[in-house]
């Protein structure tokens, strides 16, 4: 079983709350806002985003690598997350 389902509840809501902050994003956006307020809104979604993804990275290091079953298991996490690390900083 993965460590998200664990944490399903919380992570679905912070998925809801960077939802709210997209619309908010797109209500701007429509409403012709200042280019600041926009880029603030944007900064937050980034931020929002960003700390979602490394709760999830941290869970999965902890899981999948840390407390792997064996060396094959914590070799393919490690290999998880090197490509999902190259695709982030791209």
């Amino acid at each position: 079983m993965s460590h998200t389902t664990h944490q399903k509840k919380k992570l679905i809501a912070r998925v809801s709350r960077i939802r709210g902050q997209l619309e908010a994003v797109e209500r701007a956006l429509e409403g012709e806002r200042p280019c600041g307020e926009i880029l603030q809104l944007l900064a937050s979604v980034r931020g929002a985003l960003t700390g979602l993804t490394g709760e999830v990275l941290d869970d999965h290091l902890h899981e999948h690598v840390l407390h792997a079953a064996d060396e094959k298991a914590r070799a393919e996490a490690v290999e998880e997350i090197s490509e999902v690390l190259r695709t982030y900083i791209r």
